[in-house]
């Protein structure tokens, strides 16, 4: 990076000197803890704050005070060594998976926190894949070290084996569990040990290394120098010839291996203990991205030509609104805050934007930077930044905010289909004339969590991620909205796909004096594979279908999705072609081929052998190892089969592959079997036809 490209803007904070990062981590694994420690560190709060006394900045919400467990992503500001770190603290539970998609695509690097004793967990899986997508570098914190069964090499070798990661070792315990006080640095070959006269961690002695790891230290260092000289080609002549590089020589190329996803940095420590906090520090602010080093932010222009926009503050505004939350000022809710992340430009307090996605102008009444819920007002944020602005009315999840002059649309935010669903009604008829407007809030701030109305019962639906998720929705509607509901039981979201392959002919034709209507469409429908989504092919030859109406006949298939023919659940990952059709010079109209394509797809559809899909999740178990014949019989009464287990230490670690309707309350069943000893995880895997028995009672039940 050249001198003049290192200050893109006036003021004290510089671009290269700046870290949008996010803490990621399955549930439990300390991501907070870690972030208390952050800040605490780095002078941004004067006691640290706990989990369990629940002070936390970024856990505020009652809810997540209560339950001990993150919600709701939270963003917060701090400085070390110079450098300005915008973090944002994760939720861990797959039910709030959508707070990490949309972190995720808004920041440049991350800290993935594994445990040390549980090592990669089903949702680490889903975040590293999360990480993958949006091609965010990350480095890994193997937390825990302290607690018993801690194994710092096994989780090492899981990184390997599972995440399929290629992992630049920096760090070495010294010792385990109750014997951890401090880790091997490999690059400076400096034992790192915290004072145990110190119980902030702020005290740390450089030591030499212990006499029984001298030799590890040696092996894993000379394989981390290897490592890192095979991306460097001067770095690699030098080992070669075993002249000597120096630290900063191999940290120069590390940071370049991180930046290009190559390596993986892995360090540990254990947070709660406050050791190892301050190297993963230097390790941020040494080696994750700053806003210059990722590529230019890419959208595509009014004409549809793709663009991109560099982070520079004389460039054209490009901004994309990652969050929308309620703005709580004490106990009053005050319109909403949209975090945004500024790509090119500068976003200026009382100015004007565009909404590209919207098309329409915004007014920027105020710009905030977050610590938690605290807000600190500023009265720009500038390229490379990342805010909330308040003031903005129609803007919402995965919109661009651009220059009027200069529109570009930038890659939106899509949000996961809900996999549950259950009715909500109010205790009273004051909270009738409020739930519509407050599960519309709630669906603002959240794009995974959907509401709709039933149109034969008239009961207003709820559906997403799973029962955590809802339980919370329903908690926020008492306690702000003072909206006191019923639900019923909680229900899947089945789907719908067809088998085979078959011809569907759709005709709409009505005389009823003067102008008729006239629609005729021909498709032929097939599957495709899991995930694809639908996908449309207009293959009509010699016009038979008007070119005007083609889009009609597939406005009509999308319609008829909504709904299939065996239950009237969505429909998903089939192809249908337009193959033939027929017009009429008067009576044929849009909505005339629109009811033509819908009916064709339902034709289509009755005759493809129809099938019902059900969500199926990874059951994650963790029992002791008595028990373990108990709940492999269990996992296989609900459907379930069994991917593998392990054991160690007298626990097992059962995996399996259980559907979602069988596994409901589960966790009343599983400390039943266990007397309380036992813990789950549930990730949503995928879905997978439902047995021929189970799908012709579900059609029976939804049919009655």
């Amino acid at each position: 990076m050249s001198q003049n490209a290192t200050k893109k803007r006036s003021g004290t904070v510089l671009l290269l000197a700046t870290r949008n990062i996010g803490i990621f981590a399955h549930v439990d694994a300390g991501k907070t803890t870690t972030t208390e420690r952050v800040l605490f560190y780095t002078n941004s709060k004067h006691k640290i704050g706990n989990v369990d006394e629940q002070d936390t900045t970024t856990d505020f919400m009652e809810q997540e005070k209560e339950r001990g467990i993150t919600i709701q992503s939270a963003a917060v500001s701090c400085s070390w060594k110079d450098v300005v770190i915008n973090l944002i603290d994760t939720p861990g539970h797959v039910d709030f998976t959508m707070e990490v998609e949309r972190s995720m695509r808004v920041l440049d690097g991350g800290v993935l926190v594994l445990c040390a004793k549980g090592g990669v967990q089903p949702q680490t899986r889903t975040v590293w894949r999360q990480a993958e997508k949006h091609r965010v570098p990350r480095i890994v914190f193997v937390n825990k070290m302290d607690t018993l069964g801690a194994d710092f090499y096994r989780v090492l070798s899981q990184i390997k084996s599972e995440l399929k990661a290629k992992p630049a070792v920096l760090q070495l315990p010294i010792g385990q569990s109750s014997e951890f006080v401090g880790v091997v640095d490999l690059l400076s070959m400096k034992a790192l040990v915290w004072d145990s006269s110190d119980p902030s961690g702020m005290t740390i002695k450089e030591q030499e290394i212990p006499s029984h790891l001298a030799d590890e230290a040696t092996e894993y260092r000379k394989a981390l120098i290897e490592l890192i000289a095979e991306g460097d080609d001067s770095l690699l002549e030098k080992y070669l010839s075993d002249e000597p590089i120096s630290e900063a020589e191999l940290k120069a190329a590390l940071r370049k291996d991180v930046i290009a996803m190559r390596l993986v940095p892995v360090m540990c420590g254990s947070a709660f203990k406050n050791k190892g906090i301050q190297p993963l520090l230097d390790a941020v602010a040494e080696l994750l991205p700053s806003p210059l080093d990722v590529p230019p932010v890419t959208g595509v222009l009014e004409d549809g030509t793709e663009a991109s926009r560099e982070t520079d503050d004389s460039a054209p505004l490009a901004a994309l609104a990652f969050k929308v939350m309620s703005n709580n000022v004490g106990n009053a809710v005050h319109g909403h805050l949209t975090f945004v992340r500024v790509y090119s430009g500068v976003l200026n307090s009382g100015s004007q934007v565009y909404n590209s996605n919207k098309d329409t102008r915004e007014r920027v009444s105020r710009l905030v930077k977050m610590q938690g819920n605290r807000q600190e007002e500023v009265t720009a944020l500038h390229a490379g930044e990342i805010g909330a602005v308040i003031g903005l009315k129609s803007t919402t999840t995965g919109d661009t905010l651009c220059d009027d002059d200069n529109s570009i649309k930038l890659e939106s935010i899509s949000a996961p289909e809900p996999v549950i669903s259950q009715a909500i009604e109010p205790k009273d008829r004051a909270g009738a004339d409020k739930l519509a407007d407050a599960l519309s809030k709630l669906a603002l701030e959240d794009p995974s969590f959907r509401r709709n109305t039933d149109p034969e019962t008239g009961q207003t639906i709820i559906s997403g991620q799973g029962e955590l998720h809802l339980e919370i929705k329903v908690d926020i509607l008492d306690r702000s909205y003072g909206i006191k509901v019923s639900t019923g039981k909680p229900e899947v979201s089945y789907r719908e796909t067809v088998r085979g392959k078959a011809r569907g002919i759709g005709k709409h034709i009505k005389q009823s004096g003067g102008h008729g209507q006239y629609g005729h469409a021909e498709i032929e429908l097939e599957p495709l594979p899991p995930g694809s989504g639908f996908e449309f092919v207009d293959a009509i030859v010699g016009g038979t279908v008007p070119r005007e109406y083609i889009s009609s006949v597939e406005k009509g298939i999308h319609s008829a999705l909504a709904e299939g023919v065996l239950a009237g659940y969505p429909v998903v990952d089939v192809r249908a072609t337009l193959v033939f059709g027929s017009s009429h010079d008067v009576d044929s109209s849009d909505m005339a081929f629109q009811m033509a394509g819908r009916l064709a797809f339902q034709d289509a559809c009755r005759k493809a052998q129809p099938v019902l899909l059900e969500p199926v999740m990874e059951l994650v178990v963790e029992v002791p190892e008595s028990y373990m014949g108990d709940i492999i019989g269990d996992i296989s009464s609900r459907r379930g089969k069994v991917l593998g287990f392990d054991t160690a230490d007298g626990t097992t670690i059962v995996r399996a592959n259980v559907p979602l309707a069988t596994v409901f309350g589960y966790s009343t069943v599983l400390r039943g079997r266990t007397k309380g000893q036992g813990v789950f995880t549930l990730t949503f895997s995928h879905y997978e036809p439902v047995p021929q028995s189970v799908g012709e009672e579900i059609v029976s039940k939804r049919k009655s």
